[in-house]
């Protein structure tokens, strides 16, 4: 893993309470960043989070708010850039399936308006809000923006078509988001595939088993091996923008 010196600088990681958010908090951390940590106003898991990374003698502070919630999140934004003092690095990590189960593509009717609207908000409005919302602390700073997308949004099945049409939004929304912010802020993106992490939907022990099956790398990702590419996303990378990154240990091949 490469080592990053990050002390004096600051980050932003929206549902950062747990999977992935939560391992790139910590590994932030752990390289010295003081770490925003978002997460819903009602989830026990962040102040526990915050106080894990503070216990492990990092440098964390709580930032609760929905990105699904136009208000709240331009307030959470703000708020937590006021807390850090300035802003290096956006994790637009924070995002729902909005469903126990998978929906097969098949089973329209289950694709309600109420699914179109909760994943419209949170996986894709959000993104754009809590971008927009940091866009004048990241271009003061020269910072980056990290979004998490899924090898859904790249033609795979994921765990319903409209979560999947979402992250597709999110891989067209970082292009775009990169050239609306150059040449100050770099905009990239990670397409996970299957992650061992605490997440809504319920996979089969045979679904699990075929994705590691399947993988070239045979293994499912852990939350670990995404955050090491969103912090060199962040922080590395100088050249790099626009891009989505693939992260399934070969799955989708």
């Amino acid at each position: 893993m490469i080592s990053y010196d990050l002390k004096g600088k600051t980050a932003l990681v929206t549902g950062g309470a747990s999977g992935i958010g939560f391992a790139t908090a910590r590994m932030l951390a752990t390289f010295g960043a003081t770490v925003a940590v978002n997460f819903l106003h009602d989830d026990p898991r962040g102040p526990e989070a915050v106080d894990r990374l503070v216990g492990d003698g990092g440098k964390a502070i709580m930032a609760p708010g929905s990105v699904g919630d136009a208000a709240e999140v331009e307030a959470m934004v703000h708020k937590a850039v006021a807390d850090l003092g300035r802003l290096d690095l956006l994790v637009n990590n924070a995002g729902t399936p909005g469903t126990r189960r998978k929906i097969n593509p098949p089973e329209l009717d289950l694709i309600t308006e109420e699914l179109w609207s909760q994943l419209l908000a949170v996986n894709l409005l959000g993104v754009f809000r809590c971008a927009k919302a940091a866009a004048p602390a990241l271009k003061q700073a020269g910072g980056a923006i990290v979004n998490t997308a899924s090898i859904a949004g790249l033609g795979r099945a994921g765990s319903s078509l409209a979560y999947s049409a979402t992250k597709a939004g999110v891989v067209s929304l970082t292009q775009n988001l990169a050239r609306a912010l150059a040449p100050e802020v770099r905009v990239n993106a990670i397409a996970p595939g299957a992650v061992d992490s605490s997440w809504m939907v319920e996979w089969t022990n045979e679904e699990r088993q075929s994705s590691i099956e399947h993988a070239l790398l045979k293994r499912r990702c852990q939350p670990e091996d995404l955050a090491e590419v969103i912090v060199f996303l962040g922080f590395g990378a100088a050249m790099v923008t626009g891009q989505t990154v693939t992260v399934d240990g070969g799955l989708t091949l």
